[in-house]
């Protein structure tokens, strides 16, 4: 009778029935093991290609054809396609790659969710205004990420 209350038992059974209830509470915050917030407006979700890209935006077009010639061909291939550029992984010191990811993202999150913070027109502005220096599409790659975070 003693072995089927020992405190361990006790224990494992304790622990076993916390992990159970907080599950769903683990996705908000970081546990044990570092996790990446991957919501579903960053450009890591949409490179992914989970989701199907809004027919505005198609995830096979390419940034010249969005943003124009002068600015993808100031910075960018012009053949590189928006799904692409989500995908990078340069923009770590590369402000203007930081600019193109958040950018895209920004862009098919304002045809694709309506609580979005900013209009299609709008993205397209901005990302366009900041490509006047590293410092200006720095500063707004890093608006467009925030953006892309709280959109979930």
């Amino acid at each position: 009778m003693d072995s089927l209350c020992s405190p361990s038992r006790l224990v494992l059974v304790t622990f076993f029935l916390l992990c159970f209830f907080a599950g769903d509470s683990s996705a908000t915050r970081p546990g044990f093991i570092y996790t990446r917030h991957r919501g579903r407006c960053t450009p890591q979700y949409w490179s992914s290609q989970r989701e199907a890209w809004p027919r505005m935006v198609p995830e096979r077009s390419t940034v010249e054809k969005i943003f124009g010639v002068m600015v993808a061909k100031e910075r960018w291939r012009s053949d590189l396609t928006l799904v692409e550029s989500t995908a990078r992984n340069d923009e770590e010191g590369n402000a203007y790659g930081a600019l193109l990811k958040q950018g895209i993202a920004a862009l098919v999150n304002s045809y694709a969710r309506r609580s979005f913070s900013y209009a299609p027109w709008e993205v397209k502005t901005m990302l366009i205004q900041a490509m006047v220096s590293e410092s200006a599409a720095r500063r707004q790659a890093e608006k467009f990420a925030v953006a892309n975070v709280a959109c979930d």
